[in-house]
């Protein structure tokens, strides 16, 4: 059974060239204050009802720390990570992933109920890990 999984994972994989969703470009972790999306990490309104948000995790912190955003809108997150390995969870939502410094991950998510969202790393990074949070807050329009 074993090598059947492996097999087929390694046949997804080569053949298929299925690969796990996420790390789609590079960014240089110490260069990210140069990089003119991470440098200063903001959300904007791309189309209506559509935000892209930058987001860089850092030493127990998100970048920027509130996200504010109409009732009803889709936001595509941008992460990296400026020093080592953190956690993108949404709570209340599907959004769970892992940010990995040198990468940027890419997800999209939908806000139809208004109120706020708390975002947690949840991949241990130091000792203030469990300081290491942020909010999204959405709004009736």
């Amino acid at each position: 059974m074993l090598l059947a999984f492996l097999g087929a994972i390694a046949y997804s994989g080569f053949v298929m060239g299925w690969q796990p969703p996420g790390h789609s470009e590079h960014v240089d972790p110490a260069r990210l204050a140069e990089d003119p999306h991470f440098g200063q990490p903001s959300v904007k309104e791309v189309a209506p009802g559509r935000y892209e948000a930058y987001v860089v995790a850092r030493a127990w912190s998100f970048h920027p720390g509130d996200i504010r955003i109409p009732k009803g809108s889709t936001v595509s997150f941008r992460v990296t990570s400026a020093d080592v390995t953190h956690g993108f969870e949404i709570v209340g939502t599907n959004v769970n992933v892992m940010i990995v410094p040198g990468f940027v991950t890419q997800v999209e998510q939908r806000f139809d109920q208004p109120g706020q969202y708390l975002i947690l790393c949840n991949e241990y990074c130091g000792a203030g890990h469990h300081f290491m949070q942020a909010r999204i807050i959405v709004e009736e329009d």
